[in-house]
């Protein structure tokens, strides 16, 4: 099996794509790019088994039609409900409230944060995709999965906080270690010093093995009442099984 992992940004300088081999019983990186650009985002996805897309999918449906009442000036402010409460489900989608519920953290408002620039790109990619005969199913079936590496990190033990930008480069190289620790399994090749350098390759290493558990069945998904949203909004899946559940010997 061979998944990848891409931890994307609004631009090309800030995004990398990270592919992981699965024979039987460890994980070996054979790839990692940094500065990845939509060609290369486009065939890694389309030659994986799945894939793990760091980025929000969609926007809150219920956003998109706020949005679209506002448009035409008919925007209705739902009574009795305090500004911050009827405002909550525009800023975050059901996944997102899933989230905070099950892990305590918040992933970024795809529609009142910087986020929305890159999802705009991932829009763009998803659109490529289809266009190739590649269509993505959001709420995470098929090749692609919306994928959380923070949340992951939590859920499997592992420091999930501070070490992002070059300032904090200790603790991602401490963030290196316990992965190493936790999945000696797992061999980063040639690549260990790139994802000790850059929080980017770590997060679509990540991303990578969160797109394994999905493939393996270990993740959460939507449930009926959940599936209308995610399947416009996004899904984040999350893992349901420690890091060792990853690997099988097949």
């Amino acid at each position: 099996m061979l998944t990848v992992g891409v931890d994307l940004a609004a631009e090309a300088v800030r995004t990398a794509v990270a592919w992981l081999d699965w024979p039987a019983g460890r994980a070996r990186l054979v790839r990692v790019v940094t500065g990845a650009d939509d060609e290369v985002i486009v065939e890694a996805i389309m030659a994986a088994d799945k894939a793990g897309i760091d980025c929000p999918l969609g926007w809150p449906y219920r956003f998109i039609d706020f949005v679209t009442a506002h448009r035409t000036g008919h925007v209705q402010v739902p009574a009795g409900l305090p500004g911050r409460a009827w405002r909550r489900d525009l800023a975050l989608r059901v996944t997102d409230q899933v989230v905070h519920e099950q892990t305590g953290l918040t992933p970024l408002s795809v529609s009142a944060d910087r986020i929305a620039h890159a999802t705009m790109r991932c829009a763009a990619l998803l659109a490529e995709l289809a266009r190739r005969d590649h269509p993505v199913d959001r709420r995470g079936t098929g090749a692609v999965v919306e994928v959380y590496p923070a949340a992951c990190l939590k859920g499997w033990g592992l420091p999930h906080r501070g070490y992002k930008r070059t300032a904090n480069l200790a603790e991602l190289g401490h963030l290196v270690d316990r992965l190493q620790e936790a999945a000696p399994w797992l061999d980063l090749g040639d690549y260990e010093p790139l994802c000790r350098s850059s929080d980017h390759a770590t997060d679509a290493v990540v991303s990578a093995l969160a797109a394994r558990a999905s493939a393996l069945g270990l993740v959460t998904v939507p449930t009926a009442e959940q599936a209308g949203a995610a399947a416009t909004e996004g899904w984040i899946a999350l893992p349901t099984a420690p890091l060792d559940g990853l690997v099988t010997d097949r």
